[in-house]
């Protein structure tokens, strides 16, 4: 975006996201100021871009939450969509050095651009930039990446960085000897706060929904949507609290027993769990 002209002796424009102005006269002509001139504060230029930068940061947001839902969920995204919400910022800082997955799912590679025939531009495992043109792509959860390791070792050497968090994000493997009728998982319970509210507060500062007495994440996983929940107390409450069990339910609110959790709903349960117990008060001289 240009610089607009804003009253006399001034232009305004968004600058890193914030509004910027400069004289257009005298000796600062053309430089940019290091504050924002009183004169210029409620100016309708200024609150327009203001208004703009909010709208644009929204944008972003949204952009990096539909990105995250389609990784988690390893949803199918058409390539045609991709192409096209490309040459839109938010989306493009949303989507770069994402892991895709085309019609082979062993072969895995970076997405770095797109071509005017509509191709993805991706840097497979090999070092070597490649076109595909597959109908859809999947940005696989990290949990369903074969070698997770040498992928993350191969993405360190070319200085990947991803804005939603996906080859690095934590993982949890479901163990192979579970009891046939167990529900619930007590590794992360007893994590101490202050107060329902605190803890209520930092489950929803990571994300989470918070509902009743839970905090929750909704997964789709091998077709079919699973909600992982944590107990953090009753609504109201004022004393001091701890995080509860972790548990799955089917869409019909079932029960689910451990054994049949999936991959993804597993590790995403386990994540949610984790982060929540992180946040608990320690005791001086306790380790955390």
């Amino acid at each position: 975006m240009g610089w607009l002209s804003a009253g006399d002796g001034y232009e305004v424009a968004l600058v890193e996201g914030r509004v910027a102005a400069r004289a257009t006269g005298g000796r600062a002509a053309g430089r940019q100021l290091k504050s924002l001139p009183r004169a210029l504060k409620d100016h309708p230029e200024v609150d327009r871009l203001r208004r703009f930068a909010e709208w644009l940061d929204r944008h972003a947001a949204g952009c990096v939450a539909q990105v995250d839902s389609w990784m988690v969920s390893s949803l199918p995204v058409p390539t045609g969509l991709l192409v096209r919400v490309w040459p839109d910022e938010a989306w493009q800082s949303a989507l770069r050095d994402l892991a895709v997955v085309g019609d082979d799912p062993d072969e895995v590679g970076f997405l770095r651009g797109t071509t005017e025939d509509g191709e993805l531009r991706v840097v497979n495992l090999d070092g070597e930039t490649v076109r595909l043109s597959p109908r859809t792509v999947t940005l696989p959860h990290p949990v369903l990446l074969p070698d997770l390791d040498d992928i993350r070792e191969f993405a360190a050497e070319l200085g990947i960085v991803q804005r939603v968090e996906q080859i690095h994000r934590a993982t949890w493997q479901r163990p192979d000897e579970l009891a046939p009728k167990a529900t619930e998982v007590r590794e992360f319970a007893g994590g101490s706060f202050r107060s329902r509210f605190a803890l209520a507060a930092r489950a929803s500062s990571l994300g989470y929904r918070v509902s009743g007495g839970y905090s929750t994440a909704r997964v789709r996983d091998g077709g079919r949507t699973v909600e992982a929940s944590v107990w953090i107390g009753e609504p109201y409450w004022e004393d001091t609290v701890e995080t509860g069990s972790l548990s799955w339910q089917d869409q019909d609110g079932r029960a689910l027993p451990l054994r049949e959790v999936g991959p993804v709903a597993w590790s995403e349960g386990m994540r949610m769990a984790a982060a929540l117990y992180a946040g608990r008060d320690i005791e001086e001289g306790k380790s955390a």
